[in-house]
């Protein structure tokens, strides 16, 4: 069936998942659903703690058996080592067909893949997957499929049931002993913990795993003791300075500082750049930069941002110090800065991932944007977007919270290089659509910029502000001039994953390569 993308979702992907095939981004615009509950136990009296000795006296308390849900967040990036350490347990104890709910997954979680091959896991529900798992699902090793989901995704899918997480591990910098849980204060800060506490509020069981216990009450937590079943201490849950890897870092990359000052020059240029407007960038160093050149224009011409939110990193931190920003609303912190900020300044707050982006609420935060920043693999001639498949066909990257901002925000711009290496971003048609080309309005490119058609608007806007404006098929032509038109990748006939849309319905298929090299 062919959906509004343009791509042919197969019958059988439908029967399987029980899915509609993507329809647009407006398509339950006023719709309701009745919200999933969870077990709760009832607790009148008790000894005063939750603590347990250990992670598997948690999954067996907790009732593991095969075939269950088991969420994970991933605020310490590169540093987490709590999903490793409760998976590798429930392997040790025999279990198998384990679907595996995380908010994303990543390099660090390579130590699980034998997981995978063995059939401990059986599927994989996740914003994105990089590394050897990500390798792996391309190869075929996953019995089942991997979904692809927005961070706002996620939350819909526990919120309406049609993921239930059985048990939920929360990585917690600091606990007391009757679960009252924050993100800073401990040996490994993470500045929030928004992506867990969908699966406080409606996973069967929640354990809180802890390398810092604190006295009762920890306060103010972020997931309170109504949430929580069982604590458990351990050594250590993550490496904080991993956190940033590969995170904010101005540039001195040319290219990129081309690319930010187009993107600066195309903001300052729209109706909505004025007093009060609200954004949200990326962490590349060409969205760093154009946070930067943003910043001078608004300090010489007096204008001041009523918000910025999504993930936080130093750069934008130091605008709320400067009174630039008036308020930060945070749901994942990028740096060692940002982590600290949120406790030192009374204007940086926590919020819910589905307070950020969930489409299935009553308002979420990504509905009052005018400006997102975003990145982006691969572009194609109708604007669609490609931020979790290589040009290669692996998996390899995430799509995080890029479809949700990109359908709430006035004006979506991606910043992409017309070429990455030897390879086209600017294409006639991407690998695989992650983000609809109906929800993207600008592409900045190091060649010009390009608005999408639709956006006539933003088109009369800044014909006379000086910008090299293109058509995006006048961008795909000079990348092919550069270097040819790429073969397409060759795969196979069985699907590994799906590309959600933030809906729930399918966006995409993501089909096994053919002849992968898989490298063990």
């Amino acid at each position: 069936m062919i959906n509004a993308v343009g791509r042919d979702i197969p019958e059988e992907i439908l029967k399987i998942t029980g899915k509609e095939v993507y329809q647009g981004t407006h398509h339950f615009d006023g719709t309701e659903f009745k919200k999933d509950g969870p077990k709760t136990r009832v607790v009148i009296n008790s000894n005063g703690s939750k603590l347990i000795g250990s992670i598997r006296e948690a999954l067996e308390k907790c009732g593991i058996k095969d075939g269950m849900t088991l969420g994970f967040h991933h605020h310490f990036r590169n540093g987490d080592k709590v999903l490793n350490m409760v998976m590798l347990e429930v392997h040790k104890m025999g279990i198998k067909d384990i679907t595996l709910c995380a908010s994303s997954l990543g390099s660090q979680n390579d130590p699980i893949l034998p997981l995978i091959e063995d059939g401990t896991i059986v599927n994989i529900q996740s914003s994105g997957v990089r590394g050897k798992i990500g390798e792996a699902i391309s190869a075929g090793k996953l019995k089942g499929l991997a979904y692809m989901r927005s961070h706002g995704g996620r939350v819909r899918a526990i919120e309406s049931g049609e993921t239930h997480v059985d048990i939920a591990f929360i990585g917690a910098p600091t606990a007391d002993e009757y679960g009252n849980l924050a993100a800073n204060g401990g040996k490994a800060n993470c500045g929030v913990l928004s992506y867990s506490a969908v699966d406080a509020q409606f996973a069967d069981r929640v354990v809180a795993v802890t390398d810092c216990l604190v006295p009762f009450p920890n306060l103010p937590a972020q997931i309170t003791q109504t949430y929580v079943d069982y604590v458990v201490v351990v050594d250590e849950i993550g490496d904080p300075s991993k956190i940033a890897t590969g995170a904010a870092k101005p540039t001195t990359d040319q290219r990129k500082l081309l690319m930010a000052q187009y993107c600066t020059d195309f903001v300052v240029s729209t109706p909505y750049f004025k007093e009060g407007f609200s954004y949200q960038t990326g962490v590349g160093g060409a969205s760093i930069a154009s946070t930067i050149s943003l910043a001078k224009i608004m300090r010489e011409r007096g204008i001041h941002m009523s918000f910025g939110v999504g993930g936080i990193a130093k750069p934008m931190c130091e605008l709320l110090e400067e009174g630039l920003i008036n308020k930060l609303v945070d749901t994942q912190d990028f740096d060692e800065y940002a982590i600290s900020s949120i406790d030192r300044n009374p204007n940086h707050f926590y919020i819910t991932a589905g307070e950020y982006a969930n489409p299935f609420n009553k308002g979420a935060y990504v509905n009052k944007l005018d400006f997102v920043i975003l990145a982006s693999l691969e572009v194609d001639v109708n604007f669609n977007c490609n931020v979790v498949v290589g040009s290669d066909g692996v998996i390899t990257g995430a799509q995080g919270g890029h479809p949700d901002t990109a359908a709430g925000a006035k004006c979506t711009i991606v910043i992409a290089p017309i070429m990455q290496g030897r390879i086209p971003s600017i294409c006639t048609e991407v690998t695989t659509v992650t983000t609809p080309g109906e929800d993207v309005d600008v592409v900045v490119t190091d060649y010009g910029i390009a608005i999408n058609p639709r956006r006539q608007d933003l088109i009369e806007a800044t014909k006379d502000a000086g910008l090299p404006l293109k058509t995006i098929e006048e961008l795909r032509d000079i990348a092919y001039s550069i270097v040819g038109e790429p073969e397409k990748v060759q795969f196979g006939d069985r699907i590994v994953g799906i590309i959600e849309g933030r809906d729930g319905t399918i966006v995409d298929v993501v089909r096994q390569i053919k002849e992968f090299e898989f490298a063990e």
